[in-house]
């Protein structure tokens, strides 16, 4: 907050207050309250490159109250049919490049790749698209994150579902 005097030769001089500094919120107060990001593993039986063919759309009851259940269930499926429609192609490259690896020097492997790199993309493009749509605008945010398993030292995808920190209206610019 900034004070201007009435004389016109201080009148670029800026004098800060400090009676209101208690007031101010910090945004490191705001992220340590917000609640975990709930984590969707995949729940598929075939994973590829760490790339699950299928998720879970059975909805979290930590999300109660946030968003529809029919949303939520949507939004799932929709992920869920662009990894039906991409990961049979990168099974079968994969196969291909497996059996032909000896002979090409692992390079039969990067098309299998760079066809997982691409749908990684494209599930990140959807699920910001679903975060412009929707669930910005009820405080959530979706994406795609590498994790280390739980069960084993690999790494597998997940969706994160992360809360939000809401700003107080009342916090000056």
């Amino acid at each position: 907050m900034s004070v201007l005097l009435p004389n016109m030769a201080d009148f670029d001089t800026i004098y800060e207050l400090e009676e209101e500094d208690e007031r101010i919120v910090s945004e490191e107060h705001l992220v340590r309250y917000c609640p975990e990001p709930v984590v969707m593993r995949g729940a598929g039986h075939i994973t590829v490159f760490g790339l699950s063919n299928k998720f879970d759309s059975e909805f979290p009851s930590v999300l109660t109250g946030k968003v529809a259940p029919e949303e939520f269930k949507t939004s799932v499926n929709r992920v869920n049919a662009c990894l039906k429609k991409n990961l049979p192609v990168n099974v079968k490259w994969l196969l291909c490049g497996c059996l032909c690896c000896c002979c090409t020097v692992g390079c039969s492997l990067w098309p299998v790749i760079c066809l997982n790199k691409r749908t990684r993309r494209s599930i990140q493009k959807l699920l910001e698209w679903e975060n412009n749509r929707l669930y910005h605008k009820l405080g959530l945010h979706w994406k795609l994150s590498k994790r280390k398993c739980e069960s084993n030292n690999m790494m597998e995808y997940v969706i994160l579902i992360e809360f939000l920190p809401k700003y107080p209206i009342f916090r000056p610019d």
